[in-house]
């Protein structure tokens, strides 16, 4: 059978398939793409769920598969559903180029002589689900489902493609991230349950970043991360003031996070200048490169295309999702060697424009689905040594799914459940809630103000790579930013990371040189400013008094007395005001006392 894969899979495809696909793949399949058809040959199932990484060429994989099956007559028509109508016509494009001919605005009726099949959207499905529930019962037929998780989008979509391809002859499901935020469950997935209860996706073939990495198929991302002061008025008319990055309440991150974003303030100019600057490096090796903007809404788009002709003196194109020539944007950016695009959300998945390079994460939305996706559109590579670099406002949950990129995931349909367990936030939050809407309830302030941004400022923070953290806080326009921005753009993985090495080791020795009173910034190296939620800080305070009472109680001194000693060691101020990474000194200088009495 792995004879027959690796010579029926080739024989007939067009010599210029895949095209305009990445670095590694014309004229032969990938190693991967091989390997997930021969485990689908081996088994012929009705069912088959490919999960590989944004970039490593789930298309190609799908249509070659979609070529054998039409040429030894296991199929007799092909249906494509993608999340979007740029998506579906992409799809037919790519499949025009190996002869499978989808008509990408079929609507109803009897589908014409010259299609083999068509490509729709999942919403299309979900207005008329019988229509092809219809056609795939009169004919033998192979249906692709793009990005799987989408058919969980809401309950309607998930219904309506189980009614109208439960009769398919065959189904292959792609996805470059399995998982969901929620539990809808998601049509012709399997799952099965582990030994701790919960039911997770099965996976028939998974190709994941890190594996991708290792090959070349994809680029090693760059992440800059920049933090800043932030002023903004709350709904209640209360102005408050904070750092980007520094552990605070849910509410108030997301509010500095709206304020950094501000295209008003100062954060969003002086992050989209160093993503420029970013861009003018990458293009000295890669000349066509591009950068994109994700923005939050339609307004934010526009103004952040003003900001990145003020600041570059080059139009960028802008794509907004209900405008009639989105596509066409899209497919003229892709083609050209223009520096910049914004989006809102309509290029955060599946669309191919391979000259990205440099991206600039601009929306308030901090869900794992949607930043794998997004990242997504910077690694596909085309030849070996090029880098993606993309940069990122300093919030605790974008940091740990930067930190966490080579991470797979399944998707978990049952909720943990936590017998005898009780989260020590719940109670809490839910105090906070009401009192909250008590206050609301008495004042009605909350129709007097709406929420305003005030003031923003940025500040370069830390490098991310390869799940490690590299350099010191720096002014936008500094000697040490500069340093970063300008690694060169093309290199190889662990080149990346030992040219981060040595960036940060000449920061410090810098830094050291210098008197104290001229620290303008924390000078401390990324690694030693972890970046923690305010639940982790309140987790760190607790475990903090747990590892001093257990130390009073061995050594007989007050509680008093020890806080004052670990304050006067390790400096800093008190628990409540410190810092995760002061927090952690203490806890490892109490353990260290605790061990030397045993």
């Amino acid at each position: 059978m792995t004879t027959t894969a690796s010579s029926s899979t080739s024989h007939h495809l067009s010599p210029a398939f895949p095209g305009r696909a990445p670095w590694g793949t014309a004229g032969k399949l990938r190693a991967w793409q091989e390997g997930a058809m021969e485990k689908y040959l081996q088994d012929q199932p009705r069912d088959f769920l490919a999960v590989a990484t944004p970039g490593a060429g789930k298309t190609t994989f799908a249509l070659t598969l979609a070529s054998w099956l039409l040429h030894h007559h296991v199929v007799q028509q092909v249906t494509v559903v993608a999340p979007t109508e740029h998506l579906k016509k992409q799809w037919a494009e790519a499949a025009a180029r190996i002869g499978i001919r989808l008509d990408p605005e079929y609507s109803a009726g009897p589908l014409s002589r010259e299609y083999q099949g068509i490509a729709i959207t999942y919403a299309g499905v979900g207005v008329r689900p019988m229509l092809h529930r219809n056609r795939v019962e009169q004919r033998k037929t192979l249906v692709i489902l793009d990005e799987i998780h989408h058919a969980g989008d809401s309950k309607s979509w998930g219904e309506a493609c189980l009614e109208a391809f439960e009769p398919a002859t065959r189904r292959l499901a792609l996805t470059g991230t399995p998982f969901r935020s929620d539990t809808n469950p998601i049509p012709f997935v399997a799952y099965e349950e582990g030994n701790d209860g919960i039911r997770r996706s099965a996976a028939d073939y998974t190709y994941g970043y890190g594996s991708a990495l290792a090959d070349g198929v994809v680029r090693p991302v760059i992440f800059m991360s920049y933090s800043g002061n932030m002023r903004w008025r709350t709904k209640a008319g209360d102005e408050i003031a904070a750092r980007l990055g520094e552990p605070m309440t849910k509410d108030a991150v997301s509010q500095a996070w709206r304020t950094a974003l501000d295209p008003r303030g100062e954060w969003m100019p002086a992050v989209l200048r160093a993503a420029d600057q970013r861009l003018t490096e990458v293009r000295k090796a890669i000349p066509d490169a591009g950068a994109l903007v994700i923005a939050a809404d339609q307004d934010a788009a526009r103004s952040y295309a003003k900001l990145i002709r003020e600041i570059t003196g080059d139009k960028a194109t802008v794509v907004l999702s209900d405008d009639t020539g989105a596509s066409k944007n899209i497919d003229d950016f892709s083609g050209s060697t223009a520096r910049w695009m914004v989006a809102v959300r309509m290029v955060s998945e599946g669309v191919d424009v391979p000259r990205l390079a440099v991206g600039v994460y601009a929306t308030t939305i901090s869900t794992p689905l949607f930043f794998a996706q997004a990242v997504g559109r910077f690694v596909r590579s085309r030849r070996r040594g090029e880098t993606a670099s993309v940069f990122l406002p300093t919030v605790p949950d974008l940091l740990t799914f930067a930190n966490e990129m080579e991470r797979e995931r399944d998707h978990v349909l049952d909720k943990p459940k936590k017998e005898g367990e009780e989260d020590p936030y719940a109670e809490s939050e839910k105090e906070m809630d009401e009192a909250n809407r008590e206050q609301d309830e008495d004042t009605g302030e909350q129709e007097q103000f709406a929420f305003e941004a005030l003031e923003s400022e940025a500040t370069f923070d830390r490098v991310m790579y390869n799940g490690a953290e590299f350099g010191m806080q720096a002014h936008p326009g500094s000697e040490e930013e500069q340093d970063y921005l300008g690694i060169p753009g093309l290199l190889e993985p662990d080149q990346v990371q030992l040219l981060l090495q040595k960036r940060q080791s000449r920061q410090i020795a810098h830094s050291r040189k210098k008197p104290d009173d001229e620290a303008d910034l924390l000078e401390l190296p990324a690694d030693r400013r972890p970046v923690v939620s305010h639940k982790e800080l309140m987790e760190l305070r607790k475990q903090l008094n747990t590892m001093v009472g257990a130390y009073v109680h061995q050594s007989g001194k007050p509680h008093g007395v020890v806080h004052t000693e670990l304050r006067r060691v390790c400096g800093g101020p008190p628990s409540a005001e410190a810092t995760g990474g002061q927090l952690r000194q203490r806890i490892a200088k109490v353990q260290e006392w605790a061990t030397r009495m045993k």
